[in-house]
């Protein structure tokens, strides 16, 4: 372990800072059947199933896996996916408990904040817009702003660069599924922490490698803030 204070912490939005309340679930139900996945049966299990594996990841990389070679499908099956989930968020989305309070701290404390998302830049607007959330970070980021999705490090990578953080070492990622904690390992962050209040169980998380499983974004803060002192 290093002996240099963590600088940055990179936290996912739906499932770690943001409740998500089985809306992305929800919002792919009516996207496989704008695809033309069968509304019942093996195919549409199998699709289910796959999304919850994947949960974090880009949507349009999700769709194009489950729909193979036709981007036109996938295209449409990502547009009713984000149009679905932004009709759902505008009813009303709720942070997780503490989660407004935990970024504060840590922003006080000198440790800058960057929120990111596996939805698009438009639907990470909207959800933003919904919780008045759009100064409450150093920066926010979707797939689109840094190149790839999870689980891929650009977007981790991304915000060190942006906001001036000297070294991998000192940012702390925090997520609820297996591939917020693959984003996390291959960018070498030191801290790479799994929340119970999403998509993932602690076993799920420990098996991707999380150096750190954490009730909360509260818990994950009070981590950060013990370690500088």
């Amino acid at each position: 372990m290093s002996d240099k204070q963590i600088d940055l912490a990179v936290l996912d939005m739906a499932g770690t800072t943001v409740a998500d309340d089985g809306l992305v679930l929800r919002a792919f139900e009516q996207a496989a059947t704008a695809a033309g996945i069968p509304a019942e049966g093996p195919e549409r299990d199998t699709a289910r199933q796959y999304v919850i594996d994947t949960m974090g990841q880009s949507k349009i990389v999700v769709f194009r896996a489950l729909l193979g070679d036709d981007e036109d499908r996938a295209q449409a099956a990502n547009h009713a996916f984000e149009a679905a989930y932004a009709e759902f968020a505008n009813a009303g989305v709720e942070p997780i408990p503490g989660a407004a309070e935990a970024i504060s701290a840590l922003r006080a404390a000198g440790i800058k904040v960057a929120l990111t998302t596996g939805f698009s830049r438009e639907t990470q607007d909207k959800l933003l817009n919904a919780l008045g959330w759009h100064d409450i970070a150093d920066l926010t980021l979707a797939p689109s702003d840094a190149g790839r999705g999870r689980p891929y490090p650009d977007m981790v990578l991304t915000a060190l660069l942006r906001l001036e953080i000297d070294a991998v070492d000192r940012v702390a990622v925090l997520g609820d599924t297996a591939s917020d904690i693959a984003t996390g390992l291959a960018a070498g962050a030191r801290i790479v922490a799994g929340t119970l209040t999403g998509a993932h169980d602690e076993e799920q998380l420990r098996a991707a490698g999380a150096t750190h499983v954490v009730p909360s974004v509260a818990e994950f803060a009070r981590l950060l803030l013990a370690e500088r002192g």
